[in-house]
Parts: C-alpha cells; sequence; structure tokens
C-alpha cells in the first residue's frame, strides 16, 4: 500500500473527494479503488496507478482460530508481523488487534524472539496503520460482521522510541473522518521509556497505558530487559504517578510468567509491595515459550495470583492464545 500521492492527486479534485476517500479507504475497507462508484473511471485508474491499496501479506492459522497472525510486506521489502486475537464474549467475539510499530527492535529483551532480529527501522504513521486496515478488510471478507474492537500497540518494537510516528498513528485511528476508532480502546504498552510515559501524560488522547515490568527485582530486570540499565524500576513508578495524577486513568503492569525465574512466592510479594497503589493493576501473562525460557505451570500462575490478591492487588490472568503459531511478538518474524 501507498498513500504517499494520494494528497497531491486529489488536490486536483473538489474539497469533497477527500471525505469521500477517507470514508471508502476506512470506513467501508475497500480492497481497490475500482470499488469506489462514485469517483470517474480517469480517478480510479490514477489512484491504483499512483496509490495502490492492496496490502501484501501472508496470513497465518486457520481462519476460524483463536488468534491469527499476519506477515506484512512493506514498499521496501520489509516485513513485520500483526496478530488478531479473538475472544468469545457473552456479547459474541471480541476483536483485539496487536500492531507492530518498528521492524524489529533494538531493546533485546532476553524472554522476546524479535530482540534477536535486531532493529532495522522505525514505521511511518500509515505502516502502523496499514496492520489495522489489513484485519478491518479480513473481518469484512469474513462476512460476519464483525469489527476490530480493541488496538493494542504491542507488537514488534518499542511505540515509544517511536513515539512521533506511534501518536500521530493513534490519533489518525481516533480521527472521526477516519476510523473514528475510540481512543479508550486503544492501548500502549512501553518497556518502561520514561520520557515517552512523560509525554504521553501530557496528550489530550484517552489512550491506556501498560507497563511491561515482569519483575520487581532491579538486578533480574536489568538481566531479562537490557533498558532497564538505563531506567531504573523506580525512576517508571515515579512517570507512572505523574501519569496517573494528570489523567486519572488506570495503568496495566505486564508481568510475564517465567519458570523458576520470576514465578516464585518471594516474586510475589516483592511485585506485591510495590504495586499497592490506587489505579496500579498486574496482568499475569501466560508465557510462549521462544527457546531460553519456560512457562510458569497453571498451577504456579495461580498461587501467585492468589498471593497479589492477599495482598489487595488488582490482578487478572491473560489467557494464552497463540503459542501454536508463534504468536508471541517477533516469532514469525524471526523465522522468516
Amino acid at each position: 500500500m501507498n498513500l504517499s500521492k494520494l494528497s497531491e492527486i486529489l488536490n486536483e479534485e473538489p474539497k469533497f473527494r477527500f471525505v469521500q476517500a477517507n470514508k471508502a479507504l476506512f470506513q467501508d475497507f475497500i480492497s481497490s479503488w475500482d470499488e469506489v462508484s462514485n469517483f470517474s473511471k480517469n480517478l480510479r485508474e490514477r489512484l491504483n496507478l499512483n496509490c495502490p491499496i492492496e496490502i501484501k501479506a501472508e496470513l497465518i492459522g486457520a481462519k476460524n482460530a483463536k488468534s491469527l497472525k499476519a506477515l506484512i510486506e512493506l514498499i521496501d521489502g520489509e516485513k513485520i508481523e500483526t496478530v488478531l486475537i479473538r475472544q468469545k464474549t457473552k456479547e459474541g467475539t471480541r476483536n483485539t488487534v496487536c500492531l507492530s510499530s518498528q521492524v524489529g527492535c533494538a531493546l533485546a529483551c532476553a524472554f522476546c524472539a524479535t530482540g534477536d532480529f535486531g532493529f532495522r527501522r522505525n514505521l511511518d504513521y500509515l505502516e502502523i496503520v496499514e496492520q489495522v486496515l489489513f484485519w478491518a478488510r479480513f473481518l469484512k471478507d469474513e462476512g460476519r460482521e464483525e469489527k476490530i474492537d480493541n488496538i493494542v500497540f504491542m507488537g514488534m518494537g518499542e511505540p515509544f522510541l517511536n513515539y512521533d510516528e506511534f501518536i500521530k498513528a493513534a490519533k489518525f485511528l481516533n480521527n472521526e473522518e477516519t476510523f473514528n476508532f475510540a481512543a479508550r480502546r486503544l492501548s500502549v504498552s512501553t518497556s518502561g521509556i520514561v520520557e515517552g510515559i512523560k509525554k504521553i501524560s501530557g496528550e489530550k488522547l484517552q489512550i491506556n497505558l501498560a507497563i511491561s515490568l515482569h519483575t520487581a527485582d532491579e538486578n533480574l530486570r536489568k538481566d531479562l530487559m537490557p533498558i532497564a540499565k538505563k531506567y531504573s524500576i523506580r525512576e517508571i513508578l515515579k512517570a507512572v504517578d505523574n501519569y496517573i495524577l494528570k489523567s486519572g486513568r488506570r495503568v496495566m503492569f505486564e508481568y510475564l510468567m517465567l519458570k523458576n525465574i520470576n514465578d516464585s512466592d518471594k516474586d510475589a510479594l516483592a511485585l506485591a509491595k510495590i504495586m499497592r497503589k490506587p489505579l496500579y493493576m498486574v496482568n499475569l501473562i501466560p508465557y510462549n515459550p521462544t527457546g531460553r525460557f519456560q512457562a510458569s505451570s497453571p498451577e504456579r500462575m495461580e498461587k501467585f495470583k492468589k498471593i497479589l490478591e492477599e495482598n489487595q492487588v488488582p490482578v487478572t490472568l491473560r489467557h494464552s492464545v497463540g503459542a501454536e503459531l508463534s504468536a508471541a511478538c517477533g516469532q514469525l518474524r524471526g523465522r522468516k
């Protein structure tokens, strides 16, 4: 997909063409400009030639699976991954899309396969948006009248190391003239880039914030996440407290459960000690193994959760999805 010349072409048209183009692309989810019947044949041909909207992607997983993964090829040949997670609820199916913000990642977290691939480049905001468009078209083509319910910036890369393009994408998704996606259904996860937490504290966009914490032990966190050598847990929590003060919004702390690494009773008590604050919430995540670590057992995760609850820490235990198709971030791209 390449929309770089879209404005140039539409500038020669009446102003209302911009509105029509936005609706066709980001609300009707067309796959070809030929579908826009209120455009002249000449305009459709020019757009198809100069602004192709085909998305080159390889879909991984059965279409009726709980999670699906797509490997999207960008204009320069680089590839990124994005995931669709489907959860059954009383109201029907809830669809969550996980977006990448970079090609690869420079942070080299020990538990993440994307780090093994290294960092290639940042995505621009339209390359981030393209991932949402891919899944919106997919759901439309399925004909189930389903929609995307939640969007999370938790795929390849660190969003706050590509802050300007990430926030531009978030605002684009929220814009009523494009996707008109509710800001409260947008979430961003950071490894703890303090400057990014401070920046998002000043945004008017009511996006949800999640922190990849994974341990309350500073030394262990430095082993698991090299970025922790720059930003201490204390600094991160100070920035989070400021975010909560300004936004009044709850913050999610993500905690990957790694067998015999961070899942002991002692680890749970240490976590509870720093998590007993208003609007803090812990999300325990079953680990999809990438080779170096093993996942904690269901019994150990339940015991860990119970300790947090006994210490008045709000906590959820996420159900694992996608291990069968390597849906942990970075696994597919790493294999390719």
